[in-house]
């Protein structure tokens, strides 16, 4: 009985156990009694789902939840006996966003800006942000004047269409950029390192004298760099100020340095402290030497030349720490290296994510190191630089994050693809093929692949051709330069010479750089010369013996090397170039031809750049036709016509037949400034120079031909010009006075070229 009485006791409390879960699976239990939740004023929304979001929730929160999904612009939630009402006032569905007024801008350009999206249901709120950001676009490219209003058009079923109406108002640039506390560069020198410029007459075709923040905080970092690459370590950006002018309508911007002192070196060192390296090993991957000017640059080539080295002795978790002590007193820095093995971290895994045109692989061969491989910062960072310098890109970041374990380490890179094509039409003058036009395509980022190409035709008054070039940069998978080039170019040098010619071949080559300065390019070229006498009454019968066909096909290379801080505009470093081509694979011609160009800029002062070139040439052959010697004039010697130097045959007596020569030799030293008055965007530079060189060693048939001229007499000249680095392609306009010269020489005192040529 005791246990009939215990087991009706357990089955009463099992019973009330299930009976309260249940009615709280059904809703929620009040007084015994299950709520019940009435949805009102809800036409789209369904009555489940709002219940969902109140059901087992205080008021409060079960309102404000609602109101967050953005379905409804009001929420009114009351408890009426055992009911708890939920009256609801839904948000209008947007049918479309539409713009007026917008034509500096495209429409496409907000997409993905904005919150209020078709198919989204509106909100005043994100009105409001969509406004403030449309307004935000706009002053990043110049039109902070910018007036946004919105229209709503209400449509049926409770759509609507949203129109955003906008004045974009006038450009609104930055009316000028000053610095305070320079004392040892000029606000011009300074304001050239930056990106952001001042208006001018350019400014309706530029966009960097716009004010942006962001841009203006990256040019206040260049200016810093610049400081640190002329030795001034202690250099700080203290303030950038930047305030609207109302009666210029525009900004002003003041950005205050303190400049500190110039150190130079006053002692290197190395400390390993990895027991196989020695410290003398490492002494010539240091760039800087005692007594240089310190500079930032050339600090982080060091710590990069040690690090590679280090690493390729099987020491890939080495770590490069630079030290330096100043001494203010005596403005000088000890500079000091220390290698010691850092923490064991291995790369987990490499992303790259932004990249919507460039394929993936483009941007991981970059890298020196891989997924698995030791981690080394030294590495990463000079990947960035590598990306930022191929051009593909618009901004490029690399980040890291934790990996799954404390020794692995996942590398993000972020990128932002940007237009890589070029379709040009230029035209220009010189007074060597006269008026000229060109068209052209280029792409520098084929298809995402990283691969060159490009086609360009010209035609002028003297002289028409075409050019195709392509190079793939990595050639088997290799940082090996391979491309093809071919061309086809006909002259009439008649002005200078009783001929013409047309020119036909195809290049093959093959470039691998051996450090970061030197690289060795080799090359197979094949070409046919067509040469035509145009006067065989006047012209030399050396050159009439060269009349026809004649095919070259030779083996050569480049040597160069190259420290130019800007390939484009250069103001320091070192351009030097030395070619060879041997010419008797098949073919006519037989010769072995060696030149040298060798180009030294030098900074003189934040205004003057310095130029120093020398050049030389030697072709040595047993039998070389005419046509294969060195014809020099205004390229060696400014002042000189084409083929205006060196031997000339006087059988005839007339001046054009120029013989050329087997030897030129020839250097020139020049200053190059800024035009007073001129925006640097402008490109425009003048120049005065001196010339001094020499053609000789004429070795063709002498066979009634009467040689005059062929001597080792040194030319000169003197003269000014003018450089204009032009959307076409660099144009220069020189006056040039011979100061010494040969009886039987040629000279042009004014040239003028334009465009690039091919």
């Amino acid at each position: 009985m005791k246990l009939a009485n215990t087991a009706f006791a357990l089955g009463r409390r099992l019973f009330f156990f299930l009976s309260v879960m249940l009615m709280l699976s059904l809703g929620t239990v009040v007084s015994g009694h299950a709520e019940v939740i009435v949805v009102k004023g809800n036409s789209r929304v369904d009555v489940t789902t709002i219940q969902s979001y109140v059901s087992g929730q205080s008021i409060d929160v079960a309102k404000k939840d609602l109101l967050a999904t953005g379905l409804f612009s009001s929420v009114d939630i009351a408890k009426k006996g055992e009911e708890i009402v939920v009256t609801v006032k839904e948000n209008n569905i947007i049918n479309r966003v539409a713009f007026e007024g917008t034509k500096r801008l495209k429409s496409e350009m907000f997409e993905g800006e904005l919150q209020l999206k078709p198919r989204g249901a509106f909100t005043q709120a994100a009105l409001d942000a969509d406004i403030a950001r449309i307004k935000e676009i706009y002053q990043r490219v110049g039109r902070s004047s910018v007036d946004v209003q919105s229209r709503i058009v209400q449509l049926e079923n409770g759509k609507l269409d949203v129109v955003f109406a906008v004045n974009e108002g006038s450009k609104t640039g930055v009316k000028s950029i000053e610095f305070s506390g320079n004392a040892n560069f000029s606000s011009g020198r300074l304001r050239d390192e930056m990106q952001t410029t001042e208006s001018n007459w350019l400014s309706w075709i530029k966009t960097s004298d716009v004010y942006d923040s962001d841009r203006l905080a990256a040019d206040a970092e260049l200016v810093r760099r610049f400081y640190l690459r002329h030795g001034y370590a202690d250099m700080r950006v203290v303030d950038t100020k930047v305030n609207y002018d109302d009666a210029a309508a525009g900004y002003r911007v003041l950005i205050t340095v303190d400049e500190g002192k110039q150190y130079k070196v006053s002692d290197i060192s190395i400390v390993s402290k990895i027991p196989e390296i020695t410290a003398e090993s490492l002494r010539p991957k240091v760039a800087l030497n005692q007594g240089d000017v310190y500079n930032s640059d050339l600090v982080e080539k060091s710590i990069y030349g040690i690090t590679t080295q280090v690493s390729a002795k099987g020491y890939a978790f080495s770590q490069v720490r630079p030290k330096g002590d100043r001494d203010p007193s005596s403005s000088t820095i000890k500079l000091s290296f220390v290698v010691e093995e850092g923490p064991r971290v291995y790369i987990e895994r490499i992303n790259v994510r932004g990249n919507t045109r460039t394929r993936d692989y483009v941007i991981r061969r970059e890298f020196d190191i891989g997924e698995g491989d030791a981690y080394n910062k030294v590495l990463v960072d000079r990947t960035e630089r590598r990306l930022n310098n191929l051009g593909f890109f618009k901004s490029v970041r690399i980040s890291n994050e934790p990996g799954s374990t404390p020794d692995r380490v996942i590398v993000n890179v972020d990128v932002e693809d940007k237009s890589t094509g070029q379709f040009s039409v230029g035209g220009g003058y010189s007074t060597s093929e006269g008026i000229l036009a060109e068209v052209g395509v280029q792409e520098s980022n084929l298809m995402g692949k990283g691969q060159f190409a490009r086609v360009r035709g010209s035609t002028g008054q003297y002289s028409k051709g075409v050019e195709f070039n392509f190079t793939e940069p990595y050639f088997l998978d290799r940082r090996l330069a391979g491309g093809i080039d071919l061309y086809s170019k006909q002259n009439d040098n008649s002005r200078f010479a009783y001929y013409s010619n047309a020119k036909t071949g195809a290049t093959l080559r093959l470039g691998a750089p051996l450090t970061e300065e030197f690289s060795v390019t080799g090359r197979y070229s094949i070409y046919n010369n067509n040469l035509t006498i145009t006067d065989s009454s006047n012209a030399s019968l050396a050159m009439q013996s060269a009349e026809g066909n004649n095919i070259t096909s030779a083996l050569g290379y480049t040597l160069a090397y190259n420290t130019l801080d800007n390939v484009n505009n250069p103001s320091s470093g070192q351009m030097h170039e030395l070619k060879q081509d041997i010419a008797g694979f098949g073919g006519d011609s037989r010769f072995i031809k060696t030149t040298a160009d060798l180009k030294y800029y030098h900074e003189l002062s934040d205004t003057f750049t310095g130029l120093l070139r020398g050049q030389a040439g030697y072709i040595y052959s047993d039998n070389l036709r005419i046509i294969d010697g060195f014809f020099m004039g205004p390229d060696l010697v400014r002042g000189f016509a084409m083929s205006g130097m060196g031997a000339r045959d006087s059988t005839t007596q007339v001046s054009r037949n120029a013989l050329g020569g087997t030897t030129y030799l020839g250097g020139s030293s020049e200053l190059q400034f800024p035009l007073f008055g001129m925006p640097r965007e402008v490109g425009l530079k003048g120049a005065v120079f001196a010339d001094a060189g020499t053609l000789f060693g004429y070795s063709g048939s002498t066979s009634g031909v009467s040689v005059v001229g062929d001597d080792k007499s040194i030319r000169g000249s003197i003269g000014a010009g003018v450089l204009w680095a032009s959307p076409i392609g660099p144009i220069r306009l020189d006056l040039a006075y011979p100061v010494t010269k040969n009886d039987y020489d040629q000279t042009q005192v004014f040239r003028f070229s334009a465009g690039s040529t091919f």
